[in-house]
């Protein structure tokens, strides 16, 4: 939809938690903070968004190699990769209440408030970032006060133990990004599939940040989806390859997700947010209740990650160059996607809160229709029967059963067709079927499009043609 939907991010979640998409973490022992479990809708359309996802970028490339690696690596992959160092983010603490939080982010906030761009405040060092805490006056979000902690840098790295023996030799780690167990198999994937530059491997997978600041729902949390692909280049295309990447990632969430291109805008990190790793990197933003946030990235890596990993590990991971012939260290142009952060925006892009509901005869307040795209939908088709009664239930049983052949469908039997096409409407099923008196003698159906309404009388012999005629369209 075009406009942003008319409900808070905290309706938004119950909405999701009350039709089966998301649900709080052990929620029975109180939950935990900015941890969520995918329901059983959730997760079919999570699935959906990472099965097209990998359709476009892997199966339907001729330059693309899967991979799917392990979330435990030789901590001397993190040692090489700079992580170990690196991978952190400043700290402060609120001096009244000992709340601790990232002065970055707070800016941010600030910044997005006043509706300028993320870059009119800028940094180099913690003194400067310091300096600008005190220009702009952030205050605590918890209490209200000023007083804050010098800056220090936090590593984000989740540490545990391998082994029966809590010692520092066996400590491993959670992966912080799924690059690495991409970057440690390059030279297995040039041998085994022949590989020639330019080429891509990708993974689908979790990663886990010990985040200083979690908030706003499944945006920001401790463990979460990634999709991800590194692409490797001669290095003086990389710039090129960059753009590019960036065109594909964009149309990707407009063509395959049915994101409003309106809502999506690209940004230039500053030198100051980028990774340790990185020579420049561009996040795709979308237009959140909040303001911009990111939602993608592409980044453009050099050779940081082959090159330390090389000299550490003592392996040879160069490639021939195509057009000289001589060996070299590649370039990584890496494009990211978040999925939880796709999921979260595909739902917010297809919800219309519609004031005093969909037709005249609505006693409701308001209705809500989520508009999935139809390859997306949890459920693509919901098999009705009129009433429940024992003939109609059989009939439809059987309606069920066909459709249920070539589409994700669902046979919804209890509350009255008014309650079900609602909940069909909030939980994003393209098409419902009732089965009512008539279909025992005409031996038709009555399909019910979801964005229009429209309502037309099938023959059930010729249903599935008709849905997948549509199911095209």
């Amino acid at each position: 939809m075009q406009e942003l939907p008319q409900l808070t991010l905290a309706e938004v979640a119950a909405l999701m938690k009350h039709r089966g998409f998301v649900f709080p973490s052990s929620e029975i022992y109180g939950g935990l903070s900015a941890a969520y479990d995918y329901g059983p809708l959730g997760i079919e359309l999570r699935r959906h968004i990472e099965q097209h996802w990998w359709k476009t970028f892997v199966h339907d490339r001729q330059d693309m190699y899967g991979l799917d690696t392990a979330i435990f690596m030789n901590p001397k992959v993190w040692e090489a990769s700079g992580h170990t160092q690196h991978f952190t983010d400043p700290l402060i603490e609120c001096k009244q209440c000992h709340k601790r939080q990232r002065p970055d982010k707070l800016i941010e906030e600030i910044l997005r408030k006043k509706k300028k761009p993320l870059n009119a405040v800028q940094w180099e060092n913690k003194k400067s970032l310091e300096k600008a805490l005190e220009t702009l006056g952030v205050s605590c979000p918890e209490c209200g006060e000023s007083a804050w902690t010098p800056i220090r840098d936090f590593n984000t790295l989740f540490e545990t133990y391998q082994g029966v023996v809590k010692e520092s030799e066996n400590i491993i780690y959670l992966r912080g990004e799924i690059a690495q167990g991409m970057f440690v198999n390059f030279k297995n994937v040039v041998q085994s599939m022949r590989a020639k530059l330019p080429f891509g491997i990708a993974q689908q997978g979790k990663a886990f940040r010990n985040e200083v600041t979690v908030k706003r729902f499944i945006f920001r949390t401790r463990e979460f989806h990634l999709m991800e692909i590194e692409y490797f280049v001669e290095p003086n295309s990389a710039p090129e390859q960059l753009e590019q990447w960036k065109e594909s990632i964009r149309n990707w969430y407009i063509k395959n997700l049915g994101i409003a291109k309106e809502h999506l805008q690209w940004r230039e990190q500053t030198k100051e947010e980028r990774a340790h790793y990185s020579q420049g990197t561009w996040d795709l933003e979308y237009q959140f209740p909040w303001g911009f946030d990111e939602i993608a990235a592409c980044a453009n890596r050099g050779d940081f990650d082959l090159k330390n990993h090389a000299q550490v590990s003592g392996e040879e991971l160069s490639i021939l160059d195509p057009v000289t012939r001589k060996k070299i260290l590649p370039y990584v142009i890496e494009p990211t996607f978040g999925i939880d952060r796709a999921f979260l925006a595909v739902f917010l892009n297809a919800l219309e809160v519609v004031k005093g509901g969909r037709s005249g005869e609505s006693k409701q307040t308001q209705e809500i229709v989520l508009h999935l795209p139809k390859h997306l939908a949890p459920i693509q088709v919901a098999v009705m029967p009129l009433f429940k009664k024992t003939e109609l239930i059989q009939g439809a049983t059987q309606v069920f059963h066909t459709v249920g052949k070539q589409f994700r469908a669902e046979l919804d039997v209890t509350q009255s067709i008014g309650k079900r096409y609602r909940r069909q409407d909030e939980i994003g099923t393209p098409w419902c079927i009732t089965y009512d008196f008539e279909s025992l003698t005409d031996h038709k159906v009555t399909v019910r499009d979801r964005d229009s309404m429209r309502q037309e009388r099938i023959a059930i012999n010729s249903l599935l043609k008709n849905l997948t005629d549509l199911f095209q369209q």
